[in-house]
């Protein structure tokens, strides 16, 4: 998954959240980055047709935008659960951030080998909590 993957993953959760257009500052909030490279990125996605941006509504992704965001949510959901149910990393949600930028589409196939995935996801993704809505972490020590 690469940045661009990551902002459309953004885009998508913030327009859940928000239902409606993703606001520049929620992005910057979930992003932890600055708006003005927000604002810089969604140029970048806008101009390859991934989403539509409105000036002072916010960003709403084109169908083919959804598809990749779609993607790249699953990716993060595949590496989230194998870290929290196979690794039982207690920190999983940090580790998945981490992880998602640098795991490629044949390590997340080789890993969704191996973890139990529901068949609705990522459409189970919750944004609010920031993990899968079936996520059950095993790490030792809860409780």
């Amino acid at each position: 998954m690469n940045t661009a993957d990551q902002y459309l993953k953004a885009v998508y959760l913030a327009q859940r959240i928000e239902d409606g257009p993703a606001s520049t500052g929620t992005l910057a909030e979930m992003l932890e980055v600055s708006p003005a490279s927000v604002n810089e990125m969604i140029g970048k996605l806008e101009s390859r047709g991934l989403l539509e941006h409105e000036k002072y509504k916010g960003a709403r992704l084109t169908d083919e935008g959804l598809e990749r965001a779609h993607d790249a949510l699953q990716t993060y959901c595949i590496i989230e659960r194998f870290l929290a149910n196979v690794l039982e990393v207690e920190e999983f949600r940090e580790e998945a951030r981490a992880l998602e930028s640098v795991i490629d589409d044949t390590v997340a196939e080789r890993l969704d080998t191996i973890i139990d995935r529901r068949g609705e996801c990522p459409d189970c993704f919750d944004p609010e909590t920031d993990c899968c809505a079936y996520l059950e972490p095993e790490a030792g020590g809860a409780g």
